[in-house]
């Protein structure tokens, strides 16, 4: 029986050996992952890389160019709008103004304000102004910029720090994908990602997660998500630059995938940590404007108020 055992191996192999060139063929498998040199650092130091910089700026005065589009799969098709100056300022801990320049006439197409509660939105060319509040959020599927609120501007400028007595925070190892300029291709980096859980109303929550570059330790992207577990803004971080000795990207990338829109904001200019006066955040109501109250859509009325465009 053993010399049928060993007559069965013997045979099997001899009738396998001119097909091995066909069942098993080896070649060389290229690494996706980029080889470039990669930074270190522990969960504690990121914590404290976080804090640190958000420590670090009290205000912004920064000129910018403006970029919008909306659409996505919804809707199937993307629109972009023309680019625009505009001017950006931020007084920590909640304070933001945002003005849009039309093109070529330097007029204001839209002006907004707000305390972190409440916000004001002057727009001129369609005389109306909105008042509201930053936690109303009106979903208008057929004018998806009209549900932007100024916090979320604010969330996507800045990096918060990380509260300790409501949240926690969680080191993990992952992969980013860029392009490769050498090899012409996109390959996978090792980065760093803090996820950041919220202790909420409700319970606990994941609020944030914060990319960063292992290639220079700065905060690639930032994901911040609604208390549902959906990606409620999706910002990306590129080109930093040293301003007043604090590095800052000169381009952000703000995407909404809930509503669909996506704004560049592009840096030309910017003032650190320079004084901001209360009147630099005030917003003046024309005189004869459609006023809209959003947290109550059916009491819009018209402004016989007056009032002088604020300083910058």
């Amino acid at each position: 029986m053993l010399f049928l055992r060993y007559l069965r191996v013997g045979l099997a192999a001899f009738v396998l050996a001119p097909l091995s060139g066909c069942l098993f063929r080896s070649h060389t498998v290229q690494s996706p992952v980029t080889s470039a040199p990669l930074k270190q650092a522990t969960e504690a130091e990121l914590i404290n890389r976080i804090n640190s910089g958000a420590a670090q700026i009290r205000t912004l005065n920064a000129t910018v160019d403006i970029s919008t589009s909306v659409g996505g799969w919804t809707k199937g098709k993307i629109t972009q709008y023309q680019t625009i100056s505009g001017y950006i300022l931020v007084r920590k801990p909640q304070m933001l103004r945002m003005i849009g320049l039309l093109p070529i006439v330097r007029n204001r197409a839209f002006d907004m304000v707000s305390n972190g509660q409440t916000f004001e939105l002057s727009i001129p060319p369609k005389n109306r102004f909105i008042v509201g509040r930053n936690d109303v959020i009106t979903h208008n599927p057929n004018q998806p910029l009209e549900n932007l609120r100024p916090q979320q501007i604010l969330d996507a400028l800045l990096v918060r720090e990380i509260d300790p007595a409501n949240e926690i925070a969680v080191l993990e190892n992952g992969y980013e994908t860029i392009s490769d300029p050498k090899a012409k291709k996109e390959v996978q980096r090792p980065d760093y990602v803090i996820s950041v859980i919220h202790r909420g109303n409700a319970g606990w929550y994941l609020a944030r997660k914060i990319i960063f570059g292992r290639n220079d330790l700065e905060p690639h992207e930032q994901l911040v998500y609604d208390g549902s577990g959906y990606v409620a803004s999706d910002v990306h971080y590129n080109n930093f630059a040293d301003h007043e000795g604090i590095d800052f990207p000169n381009e952000i990338d703000i995407w909404r995938p809930q509503e669909e829109y996506a704004i560049n904001l592009t840096v030309q200019k910017l003032a650190v940590n320079q004084p901001l006066t209360e009147e630099q955040f005030v917003l003046q109501q024309p005189a004869g404007v459609q006023v809209v109250h959003l947290d109550n859509p059916n009491s819009t009325r018209n402004s016989g108020g007056d009032g002088e465009p604020p300083r910058q």
